[in-house]
Parts: C-alpha cells; sequence; structure tokens
C-alpha cells in the first residue's frame, strides 16, 4: 500500500473554540479518530493492533492555519516515518481535502509503543506487523520551526 493513507475525519460543533476555529486541543483527537479508522485499513478489522496493544508516546504538532468549522470533513493523510522492534511513528497532514494545493492546517507525529495489557509490559513487533508499517514508510512531515 504506497503512498499515505487518507482519512475523512468529520469535525464537531464542541471542536470550537471561542475564537470560531477548532481549537488545537481537539487537533489531537482528529488524529487519534484518523489512527483508529486508518489501522483497520492497515491491519484489518480484527484483531486489530488496537486489539493486541498500542498506546501513544508522545505527538508533535505544528499549526499552520486555522481551521474554521465547518459541516465537511477534513482529511487526514498519515504515513509511518520510523519503526523500531516495539514501536514506530506516525507522520500526518491535516487539510482541507484530498487537492494537493489544499490548505494544510497542520501537521504532526505520534510515537507508538506496543504493549501488552495482560503483562503491563511492552511487547515486540511481529513480522506481519512490520511488513505492513515498512510498506507505508515515507519521510517524516517537515516542521517549519526546524527549519530556523
Amino acid at each position: 500500500m504506497p503512498g499515505p493513507t487518507t482519512v475523512p475525519v468529520p469535525l464537531r460543533w464542541s471542536d470550537m473554540d471561542a475564537y470560531a476555529h477548532v481549537n488545537n486541543v481537539q487537533y489531537l483527537r482528529l488524529l487519534e479518530d484518523a489512527r483508529v479508522l486508518g489501522f483497520r485499513e492497515w491491519f484489518g478489522p480484527s484483531p486489530s493492533m488496537l486489539d493486541e496493544g498500542v498506546v501513544v508516546t508522545r505527538h508533535e504538532i505544528e499549526y499552520l492555519a486555522p481551521l474554521e468549522y465547518r459541516s465537511a470533513p477534513v482529511v487526514v493523510r498519515m504515513w509511518v516515518t520510523r519503526t523500531s522492534p516495539t514501536g514506530f511513528t506516525i507522520g500526518y497532514q491535516i487539510a482541507d481535502s484530498t487537492d494537493p494545493a489544499a490548505i494544510v492546517y497542520a501537521v504532526a507525529t505520534t510515537g507508538l509503543a506496543l504493549f501488552d495489557f495482560t503483562s503491563l509490559r511492552p511487547r515486540r513487533m511481529s513480522p506481519a506487523e512490520r511488513a505492513v508499517l515498512e510498506g507505508l514508510t515515507a519521510p517524516p512531515p517537515t516542521f517549519r520551526w526546524r527549519e530556523r
């Protein structure tokens, strides 16, 4: 499955803040919604990586443009930027549409660790999981603040 996975994610009225745009905290929910849908596409409906156990270890996000509430969903493009024996990192773009010239509202990364909830310990990536993730690997998003 080459290239990023594109997931439409609806906005909620409650995502808006006092300035009539989507609050910065809600962007993490948009990324979470995209991950859940994307993992189903990547790993199948069940058992998925979500069933096996995965936890967030870190987020990094850069806001590029204000996102005003609208009824049309935003498009979250997601791909893998790095894998390790016990985890991986996802890169994202939150955009207006699938058009390559669309407004990009934010870029982000999420670090994820594979986790066994029974033993409460990290777990190792299976060969099947690694094959899927390595097939989705592309460079990380560019953060403007790093270019300075």
